[in-house]
């Protein structure tokens, strides 16, 4: 073993969990925040030598371009490890990747003349701030299609048991019946409404200096119209422009961006607690598999695991987000440092994150519904149709009927034939008793198979 070996992880994700995050690693990691700097300071060459009015540096040739750009594409491991020992003596990490262009730079001759146009006009905000960016909008395109896995899977499973009717719980107690279909399809409609918000988040990137009055572009060049040119370069990233800002960019739509996460997640949350409880009243049973043991010492035993390793992630997961949503917004003038740490564990948030959705899936996979135990739950539970009783007596105006539904319920276990003689005790119009005699609580279950199949607008 070595100290690069999961085992000596500090944080679980690195560790016990990286087989499932290994995706997101190269985005989140220290090497993909190194590697979005130097694709943004490349980036910036390449765009300054294309820009009209800066006659100081000539347009790059094909070659020199192309050269310029493979540094940013074909980043490595070699690369980050130059830009760590840079690190270790400017104790400065953006100064760190500066100098490792300017050595990149100087193997080919005819990019030295353009040495110095490396991180011109540029605070190192303007490379982190764009740098979070692109790795906030490669970490987002990795996690969403977990988060549309999941939800697939919650739609196949609202439309396979759209008319399996099952007892509902308000309160914890005995409630109007619905379908297994229509309360899955509750959750799923819910992640999605979520995960369309996440898509939409729109990430922010500032390019303009020191505090962000582009103080020393106007300087060296007066009459250039340096916001619109920051502009340009900022959506040439693929970001969108904020053009007032202070030192930093104010991280408002990380703000955004981990709420809407934390309302998935709480979602996600509510719902696998909802499963353990229902897999605790046997409406599931979970496959064994082979091999696995579910309890050290009893081995009767097929635990939940996989829904309680989801819901302690989103706990994880939660903690990091409600933090950064609520300290990345605040800044102490112009800017002070306490954000940078913080904004380092963005990639631990979204680790725990993705490996909660796959739990969640893994654990679904694994689960048969057991209509026998839904199917008795409902035939023990014939008290739910007195709601449907009272109503139809409202409807031909018959007086209290909830007093007097009360008085020929009270103290009766109420079952099939029951039902049937409380019918008859309470003297209803021939009507009424056709609407209400042939129905049961498995029947009693309103549109809720049409609910479930329903198709998002």
């Amino acid at each position: 073993m070595t100290d690069a070996d999961p085992v000596f992880a500090i944080g679980a994700a690195d560790g016990r969990y990286r087989s499932k995050v290994s995706d997101l690693a190269p985005i989140v990691s220290e090497f993909g925040l190194m590697k979005y700097r130097v694709a943004v300071e490349c980036a910036w060459v390449l765009f300054l030598s294309q820009s009209a009015g800066i006659g100081e540096i000539q347009p790059l040739s094909a070659a020199d371009a192309a050269f310029v750009q493979a540094i940013a594409d074909d980043f490595d491991r070699t690369d980050a490890a130059r830009i760590k020992a840079l690190e270790a003596t400017t104790n400065h990490d953006v100064k760190a990747v500066e100098y490792f262009l300017k050595e990149a730079f100087a193997k080919r001759q005819t990019l030295q003349a353009v040495n110095e146009w490396i991180h011109f006009g540029c605070t190192s905000e303007d490379i982190n701030n764009t740098a979070y960016g692109l790795m906030i909008k490669n970490a987002k395109e990795a996690v969403l299609p977990k988060m549309r896995t999941l939800i697939v899977s919650l739609e196949q499973l609202a439309t396979d048991y759209a008319d399996l009717p099952m007892l509902s719980r308000t309160h914890g107690q005995t409630a109007s019946p619905t379908t297994l279909g229509k309360e899955i399809k509750n959750v799923a409609a819910r992640l999605e409404r979520q995960c369309v918000q996440l898509r939409s988040t729109t990430i922010l990137g500032k390019f303009n200096g020191a505090v962000g009055n582009f103080n020393a572009h106007l300087v060296a060049y007066p009459n250039l119209d340096w916001p619109d040119l920051s502009r340009q370069f900022i959506e040439g990233l693929g970001l969108t422009n904020n053009p007032w800002t202070t030192q930093i960019e104010p991280h408002d739509y990380i703000a955004e961006l981990c709420h809407v996460l934390m309302r998935f997640n709480q979602v996600l949350l509510d719902f696998d607690r909802d499963i353990w409880s229902y897999i605790s009243i046997e409406y599931f049973k979970q496959r064994k598999v082979e091999g696995e043991t579910g309890s050290s010492t009893m081995p009767h035993k097929i635990n939940p695991i996989d829904f309680e390793n989801s819901e302690g992630n989103i706990g994880i997961a939660n903690a990091l987000l409600d933090h950064m949503a609520s300290k990345l917004v605040v800044s102490r003038w112009q800017r002070d440092l306490s954000d940078s740490t913080v904004l380092r564990n963005l990639g631990t948030a979204f680790a725990h994150c993705s490996i909660a959705y796959q739990a969640t899936v893994k654990g679904l996979s694994r689960l048969d519904v057991n209509p026998d135990a839904i199917a008795a739950d409902l035939d023990n539970s014939w008290e739910v149709l007195a709601e449907a009783v009272q109503t139809v007596m409202r409807k031909f105006s018959m007086p209290e009927p909830y007093e007097r539904l009360k008085a020929v319920t009270r103290g009766r276990r109420l079952s099939a034939e029951v039902y049937q003689e409380i019918l008859q005790e309470l003297q209803l119009p021939e009507q009424a008793l056709r609407e209400l005699k042939d129905l049961t609580p498995g029947t009693y279950i309103g549109c809720a198979p049409a609910l479930a199949r329903r198709p998002k607008p």
